[in-house]
């Protein structure tokens, strides 16, 4: 059978899905973590590994998910959020504009799942599905082996249940807990997401009334974390918007690095943070490091970090900013405090053996 016969849709797609193959999950597992450092590494949306010296891994977020993948009737389900929102009716245009970085079937080891909230993007039945049929183990406080636990807030919960996640293996959070896993601890925090607020557990004509009614269910919905590590302490505020109490945070809790939701907004939409809000968060919560994510993922919320860096060149002087921005590439690592000083992300480049091995070329100038 030639080349050509043997090709179908079907091994098309195994062949090249996901994109990176199991690269990143080879390099997460053979990381060595030195002593007072953490490394991280950036998943795409607001997916995050975290790795400790003492070989803690979780994920924060990991979605292995698509965006619109055809136009269909081109109507947004009327109980969409967005749709709640905004009163738009038109489909979304919200094509996921990043590759897959990571094989959630490839991953062999992880202590906890964790999720900042329960929309679609920020959690994943596959991977829910592989950590539970490759039986994935942890270590408890006393040193027995048990099973990897699921956490996030009730809604959170709900979903893995509804999924197959059996009630036992899931740990229903709300600000103020704290969980030690190994060398880290996680602390559960007030969570900003207000388009949780206007999230209903229907889509369809039928979905809840929310006009003229006071939500008081935030803490069931979304929380922030912050992870607590030999190297420095992570805080994940999933898809939070700003809120004037990142300031108590920030005075309650040292936070070393902070990860912002980050977009540029469509008119009539309010779901990301602008770039003002991200340096707004950043002084708040008084950091060393902000980190915007999320602005990868969708191809209608796109921004620009550059618009990030020169607000932060003309106000860190004169509003003697303490902190300064650093810009990652999905699927990159960044090590704390190790990588303090750095502004931006650049994958390897490669070739650092060139000419350790003879040329095959007809002569030296060739090239």
């Amino acid at each position: 059978m030639s080349k050509i016969e043997e090709i179908t849709r079907e091994n098309w797609i195994l062949n090249t899905f996901p994109e990176w193959g199991t690269w990143l999950n080879e390099e997460i597992e053979a990381e060595e973590v030195k002593p007072g450092t953490v490394a991280m590494w950036w998943l795409g949306c607001t997916g995050i590994w975290i790795k400790t010296p003492q070989d803690c891994n979780i994920s924060i977020d990991l979605w292995c998910g698509n965006g619109k993948r055809t136009h269909g009737n081109g109507k947004m389900a009327v109980g969409h959020q967005m749709a709640n929102m905004s009163g738009a009716r038109m489909m979304q245009p919200n094509l996921r504009a990043v590759p897959f970085v990571l094989d959630p079937f490839a991953i062999q080891k992880v202590d906890a799942v964790l999720a900042t909230h329960y929309h679609q993007d920020h959690m994943s039945a596959e991977y829910a599905s592989h950590v539970l049929k490759a039986g994935l183990t942890t270590a408890d406080d006393n040193g027995n082996e048990i099973p990897v636990p699921f956490i996030g807030p009730k809604k959170s919960v709900e979903t893995w249940m509804k999924w197959g996640v059996p009630e036992e293996r899931c740990m229903v959070v709300k600000p103020g807990d704290t969980i030690r896993i190994k060398d880290l601890e996680i602390v559960v925090l007030d969570s900003f997401d207000r388009t949780c607020l206007v999230t209903t557990d229907r889509t369809d004509e039928n979905r809840e009334e929310l006009t003229g009614v006071c939500p008081t269910d935030m803490d069931d919905k979304a929380v922030n974390y912050l992870i607590k590590t030999p190297g420095g302490n992570i805080y994940h505020s999933g898809d939070s918007h700003y809120s004037i109490y990142y300031a108590k945070h920030g005075k309650d809790y040292d936070i070393d690095i902070a990860l912002g939701s980050y977009g540029e907004n469509p008119p009539g939409i309010m779901d990301k943070m602008t770039s003002v809000d991200i340096l707004r968060m950043a002084e708040a919560l008084r950091c060393e490091v902000v980190i915007p994510v999320h602005y990868d993922v969708w191809t209608n919320f796109m921004a620009d970090v550059n618009e990030i860096k020169v607000l932060y060149e003309m106000k860190k002087d004169r509003l003697e900013y303490q902190f300064h921005p650093f810009f990652w590439e999905v699927g990159g690592k960044y090590v704390y405090p190790t990588d303090k000083e750095k502004k931006a992300y650049h994958h390897r480049r490669g070739f650092e053996d060139c000419f350790e091995a003879p040329q095959n070329i007809p002569f030296r100038s060739c090239m």
